[in-house]
């Protein structure tokens, strides 16, 4: 399995806090069945990001793997770019030094609240830029789980999706998990990822949500979410051609009563 969401690299942000939980997540990750990792850390106001501060962290990181580990796995760089005012307010500057190995893809991230008044044309922006955005777990944005409209319209434009794995096997909460699996179940999800931070609570492991995955929605699902986009992703090459995605979702439709009640407001 690959994992293109991370917070692996110890002290810039909330996820590691330390060398020896970095090297304990990547062998917890190993351990788990993943090969790829690519450490996001936070790109925002809070936490500033210095890649080239990252990047000597995380080669201490590859260093103090134990061999049978560092042998196993994989290791990368990318962001989780948050979309506030700091980095919208300079989006024309936005290079591939926030993108995942440098390459064409770049994770993006809402508030958890709202959703910025700019982002079509930050999407449009980027694209420009020859950056393809992947946005991050959809299902635990409070908008978006009120309407999934929006996220349907930045489809088009060519963005894509990653739920977290933690959301389909529920340690996010109901809502979250009903969401995730609707987005799956829609064909608008592209990528599995952890979005771990620590050890305990918010793991590097993959395995359980590739097999909710693999029961519910089968193996060629599984594998094309959990390792071969992603893996292209880490790659820097392009996705496979991918299912074409269903349209409609449960807060969209519309009962003939609803229709009926509609017109006589």
């Amino acid at each position: 399995m690959v994992d293109i969401h991370h917070h692996l690299i110890f002290g810039v942000d909330d996820g590691s806090p330390d060398l020896p939980t970095s090297v304990a997540m990547v062998q917890m990750a190993a351990e788990d069945g993943v090969t790829h990792l690519v450490a996001t850390p936070h790109a925002n106001e809070q936490y500033p990001y210095d890649r080239s501060a990252h990047e000597v962290r995380l080669r201490q990181i590859r260093d103090a793997l134990p061999q049978s580990v560092s042998s196993r796995i994989q290791l990368g760089l990318g962001s989780d770019f948050h979309l506030d005012y700091d980095n919208t307010a300079n989006i024309g500057a936005v290079t591939k030094q926030y993108a995942i190995n440098g390459g064409p893809y770049l994770l993006i991230e809402l508030s958890d609240t709202g959703i910025p008044a700019r982002i079509d044309e930050l999407l449009y922006q980027m694209r420009v830029a020859g950056l393809t955005p992947i946005l991050t777990h959809p299902e635990r944005n409070s908008t978006l789980q009120r309407s999934r409209s929006r996220l349907r319209e930045w489809m088009k434009a060519d963005m894509l999706v990653q739920v977290t794995a933690n959301s389909l096997t529920g340690q996010f909460g109901k809502l979250a998990n009903r969401i995730a699996w609707e987005l799956m179940e829609n064909r608008w999800v592209h990528f599995v990822s952890s979005d771990a931070h620590d050890l305990t609570r918010r793991t590097p492991r993959l395995s359980a949500a590739y097999e909710a995955v693999r029961k519910r929605m089968g193996e060629d699902t599984a594998e094309r979410l959990f390792v071969i986009n992603p893996l292209a992703v880490f790659q820097g090459k392009g996705l496979p051609p991918q299912p074409e995605a269903l349209g409609v979702f449960t807060d969209e439709r519309r009962s003939w009563f609803s229709d009926l009640m509609r017109r006589f407001r």
